[in-house]
């Protein structure tokens, strides 16, 4: 575990910054302030490693107005992963359906209104919180950190939510929590092997770990997970891909999964709503998020490349604590 600074921005807090809410989102607005220039810079493993703390700790962290290439997105998401703990054998996650290109290469998803990832599971005239996931938590080692930077944008519209897992941990009873501790999940990504099938296209196999491979495309996940960074407990079951809780009966894990699907898209005091502009870049763990996108923008284009890094196999520690206990927040 990586203890956090005291401001938890740590060499971060030099930097023009705000919260975006109480909960979640930090955003340092000035587009003097630029990722690539982390990379090279003579302390930056201390600045890379202080942004994935600091992502960790408040689920999301943007950046306005990116020079970051493609491939200097991959670097900066590898190092993250590596500087805060995560395991030799995690690597950049390969897409199940995204399509290598000489530009791109496989360890890039292009997230487009065109088709492919961001389209692959969606469907018109449903509640818009039916899209709130986590990245790839199908696969049995899912994503720690994801590093998206938009360059086509819709005139209007196309904003992206984000929601603390670990503050709808904390709004559970006790109770609550304590029945939810233990229990484990499938989840399941079966959609884009289908949506692969019907376009002609091959799966991706191994997706950057030894153990994310074939074309199942499925895992069990505990439903409290312990964070490994900030050792927080975080809620880890989301709309899209979580399908059943295994140790409960249909209807019960059916109910369950509901309530806490509508305890995340409800609560809005527990989201960030980001309005993107072009070349902005947002940062977020999975470990501990959920986001979705509003799809409210027509025909227009909204495209992005996305890269996401392989973390560890979600475990959950009995006597780890939750966000509001360690800071001694208020119910």
């Amino acid at each position: 575990m990586v203890a956090a600074p005291p401001s938890i921005l740590g060499s971060l807090a030099a930097y023009e910054n705000y919260d975006e809410t109480t909960h979640i989102g930090t955003r340092f607005p000035s587009k003097s302030v630029q990722l690539s220039q982390f990379l090279d810079a003579p302390n930056a493993d201390e600045l890379i490693r202080d942004l994935a703390t600091a992502v960790s700790h408040r689920g999301v962290v943007f950046f306005t107005d990116q020079d970051i290439t493609i491939e200097q997105q991959k670097v900066l998401a590898t190092r993250m992963g590596e500087l805060t703990g995560r395991p030799a054998s995690s690597k950049l996650h390969r897409h199940p359906i995204s399509q290598e290109t000489s530009e791109l290469g496989a360890e890039t998803s292009v997230i487009s209104s065109k088709g492919g990832i961001a389209r692959a599971d969606h469907l018109t005239n449903v509640r818009a919180s039916r899209g709130w996931h986590s990245d790839i938590t199908f696969e049995p080692v899912p994503s720690d950190y994801a590093i998206l930077k938009m360059h086509t944008l819709p005139k209007v519209g196309g904003d992206t939510l984000w929601a603390s897992g670990y503050e709808a941990y904390d709004r559970l009873s006790p109770a609550y929590k304590k029945f939810l501790e233990g229990l484990t999940a499938l989840h399941s990504g079966a959609f884009f092997a289908e949506y692969a099938r019907k376009n002609g296209l091959k799966i991706l196999d191994p997706r950057g770990s030894p153990e994310n491979t074939g074309d199942d495309l499925t895992a069990v996940h505990p439903v409290i997970r312990t964070h490994p960074v900030t050792g927080y407990k975080t809620l880890f079951v989301n709309r899209t891909f979580t399908k059943k809780i295994l140790e409960l009966t249909p209807d019960e894990s059916d109910d369950v999964l509901q309530y806490l699907s509508r305890h995340v898209s409800e609560n809005h005091d527990l989201q960030v709503r980001y309005r993107w502009s072009v070349n902005d870049v947002a940062l977020w763990d999975n470990r501990a998020t959920f986001h979705t996108a509003t799809n409210d923008y027509f025909n227009d284009l909204r495209q992005g490349n996305r890269v996401v890094g392989i973390g560890e196999r979600p475990y959950f520690d009995p006597e780890s604590k939750s966000r509001r206990e360690v800071l001694s927040l208020e119910a």
